[in-house]
């Protein structure tokens, strides 16, 4: 019981014993006054009244607390599902763009062959004026569309692996073929049979190249 309800009792105790000390007033009637009884059984009663609403309290206290941990349970599931489909999602995406780049860069293989097949073309005296000229722009349109092509590629963060010249990376390389050459120093790249490319610092493909392993009688030279 807090200290405003006591005050408050006190004081009507106080009130019934100085109203039972004196006369009563003109007019009023004797049993007007509670008498000792009445008033245990009132405080009794606001007792038994208090206990009932704080049992209520406590109750209603309780189902709030595990209807809270419900739902934050349940916010956290859907908070989990929700970072999982979007891992989903990013990782889709990422598999698609890397699959439509290997797509075009495969392409790319292709154009740039043709287009150095082009390139080498000698007209002989056998070969027509307009066959020549067919072949020259031929090659100048393929030459255009690999410029297009790349930089489209530049554009999705694509860029080469530099290989030739450097130290053979089993990360970014793969030895297609292994040279015998003296003058080199053994486990340089020599040859590059396939470019390799780069997506950010992620490997879209290797590159395939020929690595020098110089006085090893099974090796040939690059390009033989």
């Amino acid at each position: 019981m807090d200290e405003a309800t006591k005050d408050s009792l006190t004081a009507r105790f106080r009130a019934y014993l100085d109203a039972a000390g004196g006369e009563p007033e003109a007019g009023q009637a004797e049993d007007s006054a509670p008498d000792l009884y009445t008033l245990l059984a009132e405080v009794a009663a606001l007792k038994a009244e208090v206990k009932r609403e704080s049992r209520q309290v406590k109750t209603a206290l309780d189902e709030f607390r595990d209807l809270f941990d419900v739902l934050r349970g349940s916010y956290s599931r859907l908070d989990e599902e929700q970072q999982l489909r979007r891992e989903q999602e990013r990782l889709g995406g990422e598999r698609a763009l890397k699959d439509l780049l290997l797509e075009l860069l495969d392409l790319r293989d292709r154009l740039q062959a043709g287009q150095a097949q082009a390139a080498r073309f000698r007209p002989g005296w056998r070969t027509g004026r307009v066959a020549a000229g067919f072949i020259v722009s031929m090659s100048e349109g393929m030459a255009m569309n690999l410029r297009r092509l790349d930089e489209t590629l530049v554009r999705r963060g694509v860029r080469p692996v530099r290989a030739m010249g450097r130290s053979f990376d089993p990360h970014t390389m793969h030895a297609a073929e292994v040279a015998n050459d003296p003058a080199a120093a053994p486990g340089l790249v020599v040859g590059e049979l396939r470019t390799g490319y780069l997506q950010g610092n992620q490997l879209l493909r290797p590159a395939e190249v020929a690595v020098n392993r110089p006085g090893n009688p099974n090796t040939t030279e690059a390009g033989q």
